[in-house]
């Protein structure tokens, strides 16, 4: 387990930053103020970056590698290529700090868990003024998060869609803790 050298920094602030905006700064330093050991950092592990407290990231360095599977939240991992993708272990992290965020119907949920993007049918109310392409978290309308994705269209341009047009675009879904079991944590 070690810290993240900079463009592994950069490449995840930049997918983080998608989501979150601005807020992106309170990941990094919460807003309570915490003793240096307890402030959240960093680390990669076998190609996976987990969201851990600092007090316990210097407790893990006194397991071996290979016996290390995890530790604190994965965000994501890094591909071959060196980007980084996001997981579904990552939304309890950028769900509280969302910009912008799209609340899907019921009867939309579950389409949407079975690994459907959403439609226009299926959105309840999103968040004004989303650009398109924009990272957003979706939620259930009673403030669930179901998981993230990105936007196909503006707000503006998803007002005149019809009713079976794509307004975003699924990434990760609650689901996939089902779907992937077997391969969502090996290493």
């Amino acid at each position: 387990m070690r810290s993240l050298t900079e463009p592994e920094t950069r490449a995840l602030f930049s997918k983080l930053a998608n989501y979150t905006g601005r807020s992106l700064h309170h990941l990094i330093t919460p807003p309570s103020p915490t003793s240096d050991s307890d402030r959240p950092v960093f680390r990669l592990h076998a190609s996976r970056v987990y969201y851990v407290r600092l007090s316990l990231a210097n407790l893990a360095t006194s397991i071996a590698r290979p016996n290390l599977l995890s530790l604190g939240t994965c965000l994501g991992k890094f591909t071959k290529t060196g980007k980084f993708r996001l997981h579904i272990t990552a939304l309890e992290v950028i769900a509280p700090h969302a910009r912008y965020k799209v609340w899907v119907k019921a009867n939309g949920e579950m389409p949407f868990l079975y690994g459907g993007n959403v439609v226009k049918a299926h959105v309840g109310r999103w968040t004004e003024d989303c650009p398109e392409h924009q990272g957003v978290v979706v939620l259930g309308m009673s403030d669930t998060p179901l998981g993230f994705g990105v936007t196909a269209r503006s707000t503006a341009e998803a007002r005149r869609l019809e009713p079976t047009g794509i307004t975003t675009f699924r990434q990760a879904d609650i689901g996939e803790y089902l779907r992937e079991e077997d391969t969502l944590f090996a290493t």
